[in-house]
């Protein structure tokens, strides 16, 4: 699997207690990782990414569609 070619959402946020970035996929509840930069959280959210996809498939749990953008009319 290519989690490049998946089109979820990525929520990435500077959590000043933990000193890290924390990036989650709002479609898939529970898929969360961190990183030191924004960067790394980005890379690590792909490996969470392809994780939760993976682990749910093999419990044969439904795997949310992705959020699609809607851009308002102007």
């Amino acid at each position: 699997m290519n989690v490049d070619d998946l089109h979820y959402s990525i929520l990435i946020q500077w959590s000043e207690e933990d000193q890290v970035y924390l990036a989650t996929v709002p479609e898939l509840s529970g898929c969360i990782t961190h990183g030191k930069t924004y960067k790394k959280a980005l890379k690590q959210v792909k490996y969470a990414m392809e994780g939760w996809i993976e682990a749910n498939q093999a419990i044969g749990q439904p795997i949310p569609a992705p959020r699609l953008a809607v851009l308002p009319d102007l």
